[in-house]
């Protein structure tokens, strides 16, 4: 993606202006970013999908008549779980679309603007007239493109937010929205997060919602030392702990400072490795969803020679600087390999004069992803 070039996703802005102004920082509006757009599944396909296993997915029904007024009901949700399309003031969102079906995972990778380490999902969300999730706040960057219909947005910063008692959705108490307007079909709003929005469906809606990642520091900690503790079982053996010096103590319940100090050198010791913590958080952030599968292959059935590669677009591949990263698995790479597998991973697919340049190692292990079902093989 040429991040200099104007789009008209971004109202005219090029990727680099759009993410120095706007990104995590205010609000942009664009009409008409995708021209003529029109639904990329239909009423029937969601519904189908909110049906699924594994498929998230979630009912939101507005009870004005009872309380709290609010009824929220998780997957996996048959047709005769949801309400009749005449009754007004309901919504059902599905998440990781782009994981199902194609068109949503091509139209989501118009965003890869903004790192893949950060790129999270494509909801869709339907809602018969005057259906929402109330006024709320997310944590995340958010896109939201109108697909189908007309939805009434009021967004504002609050300044002092406070949530709803006794209801089961995150909705905000005493929202005073800065500004409201009615969206169409092809139209774009993003909202950095903490950015409070309420939208409410003019009749019959779908709205896409590309959403973000946004790790907090404590989750990164909990998965980085996670890792980093399994890598010190092969790095620092059966180290012991010694005491032959240790005298004799009259407060047994006491830990002993040698101690302490034993156990400070131990995680100084794993931290030894410079690329720990690099491989960890790459490992980390491209961990498959825990319903995410693949299909694998036949080893017998997979050949490189003249082919071209496709990622699947359920894999998630990324890298650094001495590491390939696909599907929670590293691989050092250097030199050519290198370059044609982060080639592979910014473009997600690799043509045919580039596959046959590997080595022999990199084409062994692309055939092993090929055969996980990581990615595609196309003849030619």
């Amino acid at each position: 993606m040429d991040i200099t070039q104007a789009l008209p996703l971004l109202g005219g802005l090029t990727p680099q202006q759009f993410m120095k102004r706007h990104w995590q920082k205010k609000p942009l509006l664009v009409r008409q970013a995708i021209p003529g757009f029109k639904p990329l599944i239909d009423r029937a396909e969601l519904f189908d999908l909110a049906a699924e296993e594994e498929v998230q997915s979630r009912l939101v029904v507005q009870e004005p008549a009872k309380t709290p007024g609010w009824r929220l009901a998780h997957g996996p949700l048959t047709r005769k779980a949801l309400p009749p399309l005449k009754q007004p003031g309901w919504t059902v969102l599905v998440q990781g679309v782009d994981l199902h079906v194609e068109s949503v995972h091509v139209l989501m990778n118009q965003f890869r603007f903004v790192p893949d380490a950060r790129l999270d999902d494509v909801m869709i969300s339907y809602a018969t007239d005057t259906g929402g999730v109330g006024p709320h706040m997310d944590s995340y960057d958010v896109f939201l493109l109108q697909a189908h219909g007309r939805r009434r947005w009021r967004i504002g910063r609050q300044k002092h937010p406070v949530l709803q008692d006794g209801v089961p959705l995150k909705i905000l108490t005493n929202f005073v929205p800065e500004e409201e307007f009615d969206v169409e079909p092809g139209d774009l709003l993003y909202l950095p997060p903490g950015y409070a929005h309420d939208g409410i469906a003019q009749g019959e809606c779908m709205t896409y919602s590309i959403g973000f990642r946004i790790p907090k520091k404590a989750e990164l900690a909990h998965e980085l030392l996670q890792r980093l503790a399994e890598d010190a079982e092969d790095a620092l053996g059966e180290v012991l702990y010694r005491d032959a010096d240790q005298a004799a103590v009259d407060q047994p319940a006491g830990i002993p400072i040698a101690m302490l100090d034993f156990a400070r050198q131990a995680v100084h010791d794993a931290l030894q490795d410079p690329l720990s913590l690099a491989r960890g958080l790459g490992e980390y952030m491209t961990e498959p969803k825990p319903d995410v599968w693949f299909e694998a292959l036949d080893s017998d059935n997979v050949t490189l020679a003249g082919c071209a590669l496709r990622l699947d677009r359920r894999t998630r591949m990324m890298f650094d600087e001495q590491h390939i990263f696909i599907n929670g698995e590293s691989f050092r790479a250097a030199g050519r390999d290198a370059v044609s597998m982060r080639s592979l991973a910014n473009q997600r697919q690799l043509d045919a004069a580039d596959v046959k340049k590997l080595s022999r190692q990199a084409k062994e292990l692309v055939a092993s992803w090929a055969v996980a079902g990581w990615l595609c093989v196309i003849n030619p």
